[in-house]
């Protein structure tokens, strides 16, 4: 997209493990980039940090990818891992929402999950949370401003946030009729939901046959039953 000048931000910045070696790929390529660390759910640390931003270089999109697991079934959620899942997802979308107003944005995308869509075990909070984030992309677009905001199915890469997944971990998810996304698809589904116009769209490829599977045990999700 022609972007040169990157403003990486997250809670270890240059000390994330891959930090250096991004930011040296990154350079490689022609960019100028800048990794920072930044609780970006406190406004007040977010807001310092958007002030660096110079003016000759404007801030024209923001990318938010922050995500956080805390699982437990519904019955046994405490607030506090509650409060951790939505801090990262929902309150850091607050407030770069309410922090970029005065910027003339050309894109303002937030990697949402299809747990909010589907439901996902264990997950209501990582669920409410993403929900929140598809909501604010519906609120934006209401009110003219960019907002995409991508409700991503399972990604075969892995990360940190699934890292620690069992075999049986990937059974369900195969199961669930959710089909894994290589690193190649990922980056194809993100360039075509920019040409929509759409504020929520969902990334998460699916396997039919695994669909009927579920159909036929009474366990579809009702969004699907169509």
């Amino acid at each position: 997209y022609g972007i040169r000048h990157l403003l990486l931000a997250s809670r270890r910045g240059p000390e994330a493990p891959g930090a250096h070696e991004l930011h040296q790929r990154l350079t490689h390529l022609g960019a100028t980039v800048r990794i920072v660390a930044c609780d970006s759910a406190d406004p007040t640390q977010l807001g310092a940090l958007l002030d660096t931003i110079p003016h000759h270089h404007r801030l024209t999109a923001v990318i938010h990818t922050a995500a956080v697991l805390h699982d437990a079934v519904i019955n046994d959620m405490t607030t506090q891992q509650l409060d951790t899942v939505l801090t990262a997802k929902a309150d850091t979308a607050w407030h770069l929402d309410r922090l970029t107003t005065h910027h003339n944005l050309a894109a303002f995308v937030m990697f949402s999950s299809a747990a909010a869509i589907l439901g996902a075990p264990g997950q209501a909070n990582y669920a409410a949370a993403n929900a929140v984030l598809d909501a604010l992309a519906h609120q934006r677009r209401h009110h003219h401003q960019p907002a995409t905001s991508l409700a991503w199915g399972y990604w075969h890469t892995p990360s940190a946030m699934t890292a620690h997944l069992q075999t049986q971990d990937l059974a369900r998810i195969h199961t669930s009729g959710l089909t894994p996304i290589t690193t190649e698809q990922g980056l194809a589904l993100f360039d075509a939901a920019l040409t929509h116009q759409q504020p929520h769209l969902i990334p998460a490829p699916i396997n039919p046959a695994a669909l009927a599977r579920q159909a036929r045990h009474h366990h579809l999700p009702t969004i699907l039953s169509a």
